[in-house]
């Protein structure tokens, strides 16, 4: 009787690793984690330690490019074992690669061993960004992944406010406390706590991983050079068949025309002085409004757009998608022409922003997931629409300042909003639905 009624522990892991709540919020926190440790804790680090802007600013943009050429890659992540080895195995070269950066700190020419050893953690970021996502597409339904798109946004934004937040207080904290102690060398030994602290919870995502993270997929096995480089072509060739691409890359382009260009100007504008049209706020006020208050509406706002999404379909989500993404960049219009000194207000504004942009942004990356990836190359060619993606807002973000100089602040927010109606009209007739049950088809052929 009492053997009737016990649990067994391998089938409560597999109920467990079937259920995407228990792997999909921490896998795409590890997911962030390293990407904002390159990207934002490095650079104050470098900072801290009397690294030029200039050196600085160069090392890290150069660092930041694995995650534009990831799709070179992306097809092997197709020919060779589970999206899950991959996860796993960056999630540990990752964490491994930061507590090597806190050892090194103590050595006379640190900066070189860091600098390779963040471009280790850069690759490593990139690759499992790819197998995570490969994963996420691979397992979950249609109405699943729009369920819990927004928790996949909202716990990578939690990994930026850990990073940008919870270690940067953490250095600042350790740094005052070593100073008081008299240590040598406080900044070091404060930097050194908090890289091994990023390293050992990486790695301890690893082994969690390892035990509930789904396969994403059968394992792979190319037997010869000639099949590898067939496989390649293939990819590539099966992602420019898929069922109205080209629409739909056009729409994916022109999804965040307008907020490629507000992520750019909006910063400079809350810091630009009142004599110029901005806030005059500091570093500070920026800071508190989009690391706290900002990231918490972006939560609220992704969580909410996945269930709107799966409630609707996204078909006819996606048009109020567009426009919850781009209608709260009306808060950046009033703030331009009212210039109010009530903090309180700016940040109730900022936060409408935060929370449309949140909203808005579920809308593409089940766009990518839905009608771009389904198929028998799944990571790989979603791996081609985020690149496309991120194209979508980096050319917009390189043109945004010499528009904002040219017609000022608040009509350059107008413009903004104006931005966004291409993509709104192009997804009120591009066909959706139509890629998944194609690229289904192909796959049973």
């Amino acid at each position: 009787m009492a053997s009737s009624t016990m649990m067994d522990p391998r089938g409560t892991r597999t109920a467990m690793r079937r259920n995407p709540a228990f792997w999909v919020p921490t896998v795409y926190f590890a997911e962030g984690l390293p990407y904002y440790a390159v990207n934002f804790v490095a650079l104050f680090f470098l900072q801290k330690m009397g690294v030029s802007n200039t050196v600085n600013t160069l090392a890290i943009s150069l660092l930041a490019l694995p995650w534009s050429l990831k799709p070179l890659w992306s097809p092997a992540l197709e020919m060779f074992k589970t999206k899950k080895y991959f996860v796993i195995l960056m999630e540990l070269l990752g964490g491994a690669s930061l507590l090597l950066i806190a050892l090194s700190l103590n050595l006379p020419d640190y900066f070189r061993y860091v600098i390779v050893l963040l471009a280790v953690l850069g690759f490593c970021s990139a690759t499992h960004d790819i197998a995570t996502d490969g994963i996420y597409i691979a397992v979950l339904t249609p109405k699943e992944q729009a369920a819990y798109v927004g928790w996949q946004g909202g716990f990578y934004n939690l990994a930026r406010v850990f990073c940008t937040g919870g270690l940067l207080w953490l250095a600042g904290t350790l740094t005052e406390r070593f100073t008081r102690a008299q240590s040598p060398a406080p900044i070091v030994h404060a930097w050194m706590t908090v890289f091994a602290l990023a390293g050992l919870i990486l790695v301890a995502l690893g082994l969690y991983h390892s035990r509930l993270l789904p396969s994403g997929g059968e394992e792979r096995k190319q037997e010869s050079l000639k099949q590898m480089a067939a496989t390649f072509w293939d990819v590539v060739v099966t992602f420019f068949k898929k069922p109205n691409v080209y629409l739909i890359l056009l729409l994916i382009l022109l999804y965040r025309a307008g907020e490629g260009q507000v992520v750019k100007v909006g910063p400079l504008f809350l810091q630009a002085s009142r004599a110029s049209g901005g806030l005059g706020l500091s570093s500070q006020e920026v800071g508190g409004i989009y690391g706290i208050f900002g990231s918490i509406a972006f939560i609220a706002g992704s969580v909410l757009g996945g269930y709107f999404t799966a409630r609707l379909g996204l078909k006819r989500a996606l048009p109020w998608l567009i426009l919850i993404l781009d209608i709260p960049m009306l808060a950046y219009w009033y703030l331009s022409v009212a210039l109010p000194t009530n903090s309180v207000l700016v940040t109730a504004a900022m936060s409408a922003e935060m929370f449309g942009y949140g909203f808005g942004f579920v809308g593409v990356i089940l766009l990518m997931m839905q009608e771009i990836a389904p198929g028998k190359y799944q990571t790989a060619h979603y791996a081609f629409a985020t690149a496309l993606m991120n194209l979508g807002v980096i050319v917009p973000g390189a043109v945004s300042g010499w528009i904002q100089s040219k017609i000022g602040y608040s009509n350059f927010f107008i413009w903004v909003i104006l931005s966004g109606l291409p993509a709104l009209a192009l997804a009120r007739f591009i066909p959706i639905g139509k890629g998944a049950a194609g690229d289904e088809a192909e796959a049973a052929v």
